[in-house]
């Protein structure tokens, strides 16, 4: 084990302590309303319509050359090399999809739909339906135990009462999950399509109204259509599947590394705990920001301002650097923890938290 794998998985989660509830002279709901009034004063809610235009514009014609790459270097192994830019422009795409779905880019209900359909169903193959309900659900309970999707029991588990009952293949995955998260995740790319499909064509449909359906079904459809089609006239059978192996893996790893950083090892309150806690709170405390310059930004998509993201999902992405000190302050001011850390130390609180879940499987074991 090297080192640095080792201070990883060894690491103590950021748990941090009870969460503190309001005072009688701070309602919740006052704790929240200042510092919405001064976001508003200056500005900070309005749509940057032109910014995410020339966002879009840049996304499609970068994806346009790699198309053009494709088709110009045919049936060669050197295609391959074509892969992983192709894994960070759709990756590009996921993140205009998710801001669509916060109505970041335009306050017009039908346009915001247009942009995410065209980006999730279209681009990514993702329905857009299910990413939204379960999206939704995460936002209003942010590491709820019960609540939040998002730390739902599955492959991996994200606390000791989800890991105590797991045996077999399951708690195996559970008490190696530190070290096996990543590698999980470059499958990411390939269940978001596998959850859309499911929820678009399945029982499941049957939830979403039927005209939204056959318009989803139908993009999703296109999109696989037409990536199989890209990938079967340009290269020979065993290069399309590697290059879509390379392709989607990547992508799952990216949109992992991206997602990771922002709750994972943060505060899970207890039911009773969580539900006493106002707007504010309850997404400061369950959230992490990591710093960082441009490059960051542009990597993450925005979301390394998950405290603001939360705060303010409608916020567009370029204001939420500048919403970020008057959140710090506001925090301050009140004595709520305001968690920021870099990118790597918030991999390290995320493996060191996996960790400890596992702990009480491994002792047993």
């Amino acid at each position: 084990m090297s080192q640095a794998v080792a201070t990883a998985v060894d690491a103590e989660p950021e748990q941090g302590p009870e969460p503190a509830r309001p005072t009688s002279r701070t309602s919740a709901g006052s704790e929240f309303a200042p510092l919405l009034r001064q976001v508003k004063e200056q500005g900070l809610l309005e749509r940057r319509a032109g910014w995410y235009a020339r966002s879009i514009g840049v996304n499609l014609i970068a994806l346009g050359g790699i198309v053009l790459g494709l088709v110009l270097l045919g049936s060669s192994w050197w295609t391959l090399l074509l892969a992983p830019p192709f894994a960070v422009i759709t990756a590009r795409m996921a993140f205009i999809g998710h801001d669509a779905g916060h109505a970041q880019i335009t306050a017009d209900r039908a346009r915001g739909r247009l942009v995410q359909l065209v980006h999730a169903n279209l681009l990514l193959g993702m329905s857009q339906e299910w990413w939204n309900d379960k999206h939704n659900k995460h936002h209003a309970n942010p590491n709820h135990v019960d609540k939040d999707p998002d730390v739902a029991p599955d492959v991996i588990v994200f606390s000791q009462d989800h890991a105590a009952n797991r045996t077999g293949f399951d708690g195996w995955l559970t008490r190696h999950q530190a070290w096996l998260f990543f590698p999980l995740t470059m499958l990411e790319g390939i269940a978001l399509k596998v959850h859309g499909f499911r929820a678009v064509f399945s029982h499941q449909g049957d939830r979403i109204a039927r005209r939204d359906r056959i318009r989803e079904g139908t993009l999703l459809l296109v999109h696989v259509a037409l990536y199989v089609s890209l990938l079967i006239t340009t290269l020979s059978l065993p290069q399309a599947l590697v290059f879509l192996l390379i392709h989607q893996m990547l992508l799952g790893l990216h949109l992992g590394m991206s997602f990771a950083p922002n709750h994972k090892g943060m505060q899970m309150p207890e039911p009773d705990v969580y539900e006493t806690l106002g707007h504010l709170r309850k997404q400061v405390l369950t959230s992490r920001n990591v710093r960082g310059g441009a490059l960051t930004d542009w990597f993450l998509g925005g979301l390394n301002y998950q405290i603001e993201h939360h705060l303010f999902p409608s916020m567009p992405r370029p204001h939420l650097r500048l919403a970020q000190p008057l959140v710090r302050a506001h925090c301050k001011e009140l004595g709520i923890p305001y968690t920021e850390t870099g990118l790597l130390q918030s991999y390290r609180q995320t493996l060191g938290h996996l960790h400890e879940v596992g702990e009480p499987l491994r002792s047993d074991a």
